[in-house]
């Protein structure tokens, strides 16, 4: 891959079309597709088609090899453990990578207080397993989640989710105990109000009006929330935010369970999200970069919520697989390491100062936002009026595919680009990628 990015025939290519027709005949369309190519090969911040193709990826599996593609430590990792121990069950028998890994995921996750982990396969899985845990301990039934939010697609995760299209088309009934209030949205407040003056609003309208008029405080388990709403498009609430929801938390014997399963690991220039707003969660549901692209999740929790779980009640076959934990342990001493935190922060600053600057010149994007590196643009017809625009964003994505940039979408309306570099993206393809992205948007009428 010597010359990046290079385009060597029109994406999609003739082979990635006949393996989108073979997707088509056998795999079905609720297993949704951004990108119409198929790809090869990868390596750091470089992927490669199956018809020799080569991009710049801003996308980085939504997040997930956040240290790179097939990063060689990692490769050697998975090759090492795998020649030792693929699958035990951690039911069956202990065995050291998942021990390792629960420590390590409570010395590193915020809160001086003692903590346990759990391992599992997905962050769906991670969300469904903490509102068990707080429901097993606290009796209470009571779940209160966000507007425009994501969680997950099981039935608990996806009726935590705050968005219908299309994560819940045709799916209801859903879970009950699950209360839905709206996130701090200040490019689009629900209550038509501006931060500051707005005396977050939002907010207050959990004391006054759902533990009013929907559930009474001592049913409620948890609050459940992204410190930065991930496919809601990147909606960051301001600083005081979750101080005031951790205050209404405490006020009345409710946990917070903060999921970071697409802003931990230092996607946001902290190791955790949750660290912008210095609040300390009861319980952390991770996963995503957890271990680069293996199936791994966890649970880090207060150890009075999972020291009396039933025995038996949580788990899975698969869950703390012997080879994920290790690579966990892995990605874990690389960030550590090379201080990929302080990296991601300072790719953060330079990504923020483009995307301002393109918000400048282009009156089609209506808000710049975002934490560190993890940084979306909105498109809107009028920025007055803030007419959602999704064609944009679609526009921009085929553009910028075209020339070599692999890029997402995101949001409440389909209308926002979303980046998603790795975080060790060398200086040279960050800025060729963002030269790529704004041709892309000068092309939009």
């Amino acid at each position: 891959m010597s010359k990046v990015p290079d385009i060597v025939t029109p994406p999609p290519g003739p082979r990635s079309r006949a393996l989108l027709e073979e997707r088509n005949e056998y795999v079905p369309p609720g297993v949704y597709l951004v990108q119409p190519v198929s790809i090869a090969e990868s390596r750091d911040a470089v992927v490669k088609d199956v018809d020799g193709n080569v991009y710049i990826d801003f996308t980085s599996g939504i997040g997930v090899v956040s240290l790179g593609h097939c990063r060689q430590e990692i490769v050697e990792t998975i090759c090492e453990q795998a020649g030792r121990l693929i699958h035990s069950c951690i039911h069956v028998a202990n065995y050291e990578p998942y021990l390792k890994l629960a420590r390590r995921l409570t010395e590193i996750t915020p809160g001086g207080f003692k903590k346990r982990a759990i391992m599992l396969n997905s962050g769906a899985e991670a969300v469904e397993n903490a509102v068990k845990i707080v429901r097993q301990h606290t009796g209470r039934p009571g779940i209160i989640s966000f507007e425009n939010s994501f969680h997950g697609r099981t039935y608990m995760a996806m009726t935590l989710t705050g968005k219908w299209d299309p994560y819940k088309v045709g799916f209801g009934p859903f879970v009950p105990g699950v209360y839905m209030t709206p996130f701090a949205y200040c490019y689009r407040c629900p209550f038509h109000l501006e931060y500051p003056g707005c005396g977050l609003v939002c907010v207050h309208h959990i004391e006054k009006s759902i533990l009013k008029t929907q559930v009474p405080p001592g049913e409620v388990a948890a609050i459940i929330a992204e410190p930065v709403q991930g496919e809601g498009g990147f909606i960051d609430p301001p600083p005081d935010y979750f101080k005031e929801i951790k205050k209404i938390c405490d006020d009345h014997g409710i946990y917070l369970i903060i999921d970071e399963i697409q802003t931990g690991f230092g996607r946001t220039g902290k190791m955790w999200a949750i660290e912008h707003y210095g609040v300390e969660p009861d319980l952390v549901t991770m996963a995503k970069a957890i271990a680069s692209g293996l199936p791994l999740s966890a649970v880090v929790a207060r150890d009075e919520l999972m020291k009396d779980v039933y025995p038996g009640s949580l788990g899975g076959t698969y869950g703390g697989n012997p080879i994920a934990c290790a690579t966990a342990l892995k990605v874990i001493e690389i960030i550590e390491r090379e201080k990929i935190v302080e990296r991601a922060a300072s790719l953060g600053r330079k990504l923020r100062k483009r995307l301002d600057e393109l918000k400048e010149r282009y009156e089609v994007i209506g808000d710049v936002r975002g934490k560190g590196p993890m940084l979306a643009m909105e498109f809107v017809k009028d920025r007055g009026t803030k007419e959602p625009y999704p064609e944009a964003a679609s526009k921009v994505l085929k553009g910028a595919l075209a020339e070599g940039l692999l890029t997402l979408k995101a949001g409440l309306y389909g209308n926002c680009v979303r980046l998603h570099p790795p975080l060790t993206i060398d200086d040279e393809l960050l800025e060729k990628g963002l030269t790529i992205l704004e041709d892309a948007i000068k092309k939009i009428r």
